[in-house]
């Protein structure tokens, strides 16, 4: 600390100057006593005093420029260690928020807010590394050819070559890209347009452990996603198990009571099912069971939700979708069944397919009505010769013209 400040010193000069005055008799009698010393002992002490003066002056002056260099550092210290707490601050802040999130929806919202203050810019994106192709978690890089080869060349570069297995940032196609990766697997970069000054090292630590945070936090989502998938799917068919289904008709239910929308449901039923599980064993029924699920896959819409019901029977929900909607539907699904070929072993089976549609009543909430309006549809088919479709009786009627249609 300095005790005298600047505008004290011209004081300091006076006062010095004063008692140069006061006492210039005094000092007059030591500078003749020292010159009578040196005369009669042959020592020069005037010029050793003189060196003295000048030595603890400039040591002094040393002092003081090291104790203000000390301050220097010092102070340099409390702002890099105020720097990188608020840079933890923002870390951890984005950690726990990543721990909370278990889908991308909600991690993409996290990366919105947080991203940008960690990053320092606005221009920060994240793609995602899915089923070989690369997409946007951030909208800055919803559309960018550029950022893509980005990505493919920073993953090949730290991923997928053996040989690097570094995190740090690569500049590429104007993107300095951090690539990230969970258990060995590539899961996408993240990156920031390329500043004019290459990135301080504190700001490239703190984007490399914000990349692996988020890394983590993607992984453990695709993972959640997975298990969830599996859960709630039949591994033979991949279609939907009952118990999903029947969550999502009664949800389904809800909606249309709100939005006034119809609902429509097919039940499939494979002809003469237990005729392959007899003549060709289980193993063959299976595969059957797998080719039927899908060809289902492949003709209905993503938003039709695909049921194993139980055995060899199927379920298909139709949101937003009216009884003649979900006829040509049935239809079109008992012509492609028919025409399916199966191979197994040595000889190639045909299989044909029953079906029965039926319509949600207005405000209904009755899950077992529907499908058992659909069912009872299914048996009508059945009853009436197999590979063809049948509404439901009320629908029936108030459909004529698609009454007793056999495909």
């Amino acid at each position: 600390m300095n005790l005298v400040a600047r505008q004290d010193r011209a004081l300091l000069v006076g006062l010095a100057v004063a008692l140069v005055v006061v006492f210039a008799k005094p000092i007059r009698y030591l500078l003749d006593l020292a010159s009578e010393v040196e005369r009669s002992s042959g020592l020069a002490l005037v010029p050793a005093l003189i060196i003295l003066t000048v030595v603890f002056v400039v040591h002094q002056q040393g002092k003081r420029g090291e104790a203000r260099a000390h301050a220097a550092m010092a102070e340099a210290d409390a702002q890099e260690s105020a720097t990188r707490a608020a840079e933890m601050e923002l870390l951890v802040t984005f950690g726990q928020a990543l721990g909370r999130s278990l889908d991308l929806d909600t991690i993409r919202a996290v990366v919105a807010e947080h991203l940008p203050k960690l990053a320092e810019t606005s221009g920060a994106w994240v793609m995602l590394y899915a089923d070989g192709q690369w997409v946007s978690l951030t909208e800055s890089a919803a559309d960018g050819s550029d950022r893509v080869r980005a990505c493919e060349r920073a993953v090949e570069r730290a991923v997928i070559s053996e040989a690097v297995r570094e995190s740090s940032a690569i500049v590429r196609e104007g993107h300095v890209c951090l690539p990230m990766t969970a258990g060995g697997r590539p899961v996408g970069v993240l990156g920031i347009p390329q500043p004019a000054a290459p990135l301080s090292d504190g700001r490239e630590r703190l984007l490399t452990m914000a990349t692996a945070l988020l890394a983590i936090a993607l992984r453990n989502a695709q993972l959640f996603h997975e298990v969830r998938e599996n859960s709630l799917r039949d591994g033979l068919t991949g279609c939907f198990n009952r118990t999903h289904a029947m969550a999502v008709i009664e949800m389904e239910l809800r909606r249309a009571r709100r939005t006034g929308l119809p609902v429509s449901l097919i039940m499939l039923d494979i002809d003469h099912f237990k005729k392959v599980n007899d003549r060709y064993g289980h193993l063959c029924g299976d595969a059957v069971l797998a080719a039927v699920g899908a060809r289902m896959r492949e003709v209905l819409r993503g938003s039709d939700l695909k049921c194993r019901f139980g055995g060899e029977e199927f379920l298909v929900l139709l949101p937003e979708t009216p009884i003649e909607g979900a006829k040509r539907v049935a239809d079109t699904l008992c012509r492609d069944l028919a025409s399916l070929k199966i191979r197994w072993k040595d000889e190639t089976l045909a299989i044909t397919a029953s079906l029965g549609v039926a319509v949600a009543y207005p405000a209904e909430f009755d899950t077992p009505a529907l499908i058992g309006r659909a069912d009872a549809a299914l048996y009508r088919a059945k009853h009436h010769g197999r590979n063809c479709v049948r509404l439901s009786m009320e629908a029936a009627v108030a459909e004529p013209a698609f009454n007793e249609t056999t495909v």
